[in-house]
Order: structure tokens, then sequence, then C-alpha cells
């Protein structure tokens, strides 16, 4: 990475700064840091390429980690920004105003994990239209327990499956005996 892009950098506080490989740079900063970060990367340093938004959910800290992943078309350089927010409330500002395919980013996560983004314009399901559970990528979501409650099981057990069990194939263990 360019001495001008880490000057630039050097301008934020709380910062660090872990260069991964000579094109990967981990930038880990407190989440009100983002917007500037985000702002001085595109503006100043040629950032201009939100590749993707991702979200680990920490459960037992209580916060979910967004990651913002940043391409240089100039420099061939990938800049990965971490923050971390609380799991509650679970809200944090979008930042489609300097990336415009953040609102796609945000829609999804704000789907599977409930997260919140401020002044995205759309946070409407794209995928789970039908869905009435919770956020389905929450590491607290027990998909089973949906399961269970949502669905009305009956036994399945075709004349094939039956021929095949007597051939010595099939199911060897059902998962209720491996519990």
């Amino acid at each position: 990475m360019s001495r001008a892009i880490e000057h630039i950098l050097r301008d934020l506080e709380h910062i660090a700064i872990r260069h991964d490989s000579e094109r990967r740079v981990r930038i880990d900063l407190a989440s009100e840091a983002l917007p500037a970060l985000l702002e001085l990367l595109k503006g100043r340093a040629g950032f201009v390429h939100l590749s993707a938004i991702s979200c680990v959910d920490w459960i037992d800290s209580g916060e979910f980690e967004l990651v913002y992943h940043l391409w240089s078309y100039e420099l061939n350089t990938l800049v990965s920004a971490h923050i971390r927010i609380p799991r509650d409330p679970g809200v944090y500002l979008s930042v489609y105003d300097l990336y415009q395919p953040a609102a796609f980013f945000e829609r999804d996560i704000h789907e599977m994990f409930g997260l919140y983004f401020e002044g995205s314009p759309d946070m409407r399901p794209f995928i789970l239209t039908e869905w009435n559970g919770p956020p389905p990528m929450r590491k607290d979501f027990d998909s089973e327990a949906f399961v269970n409650q949502t669905f009305q099981w009956e036994t399945y057990h075709p004349d094939w499956l039956k021929d095949l069990e007597e051939q010595g194939g099939g199911i060897d263990k059902r998962p209720e005996d491996i519990r």
C-alpha cells in the first residue's frame, strides 16, 4: 500500500492497520469512524468499488461485525474495513450515500441478521418474502425448532425406499437416534 494512503489513514484515531499481503489490507476501527474512513478511501485514495459488505454474528460478545470490502483499480488493492456494533439494538448507518451498491448488501444483512441501516433506501425483504421467523443467520436462530414449530410432519416411507432398505441401503441412523 502506498505511503500516500497510509498518510491519509494516519488522520483517523483508534485505527489498526494490518497488511495481510501486498494487495490486501485489513483495517479495524471504531464504528463511528467508518464513514470518515470510507470518504477518505474513496475520495483521496481511489477506492471506488464497494465489492461487498459482510456480517458476522459474535453472539458471545453481543456484537455484530460488519466488514466493508473496498477495491482500488488504480492500486490493485483490497481494503477490508472491520467494525463492531452491538447486537441490541442492531442499528447502524447506511453508507448508500457514498456507495450505491451498499443498498443491496445492507438489505441482505437486514433480512438475514436483522440489522437496520438508517438511511438505506429499502429494507424490505427480497429473498425471504414469505418468512415469518426470526433472522435466520443469527447464531441464536434454532433452525430445527423453527421447522418443528412451523411445519407439520408426516411419515414418508415410499415403496422404493422400503425396497432399498431391504437390500441393505437407506438411512443407517436416524437424526433423533444420534442426539
